[in-house]
């Protein structure tokens, strides 16, 4: 079983910035694949960013492409995303998910190949 907690959600004015974090409780972070995932009221979860386990592999949704990035530390078993230019419809709670899947390609934007999940953190967006 892998625990994820994330952190860094918040209040920020439109074209600030906010950056999560995602700790991981398992000494073998290195071997997941980690994604960040999103959830609007009265919307479905949307996939948000995916990271390779060595980070050389990002993917990102076209809505954030060039606004977030997203990186891990495998020595403290965390991952990050940083939110820039945000924006009001960046509004949401955000979930970090880890799986040990081989994934590939499309695959890291399926939320139901992710087999652990955090409680989320809310980011909000005033315009």
């Amino acid at each position: 079983q892998v625990q994820l907690v994330e952190s860094g959600g918040g209040l920020v004015q439109a074209g600030g910035s906010l950056r999560l974090s995602c700790v991981t409780s398992t000494n073998t972070f290195s071997s997941l694949r980690m994604g960040w995932f999103r959830q609007a009221p009265g919307k479905e979860r949307e996939f948000v960013a995916a990271i390779s386990p060595g980070g050389r592999s990002t993917y990102y949704a076209d809505s954030v492409l060039g606004r977030f990035t997203i990186s891990r530390d495998n020595a403290k078993n965390t991952v990050h995303l940083q939110m820039n230019t945000l924006k009001p419809e960046d509004t949401a709670n955000y979930y970090c998910a880890a799986t040990r899947r081989l994934l590939l390609g499309d695959n890291y934007y399926n939320s139901r190949l992710y087999d652990y999940w955090g409680q989320g953190t809310q980011a909000t967006v005033s315009s």
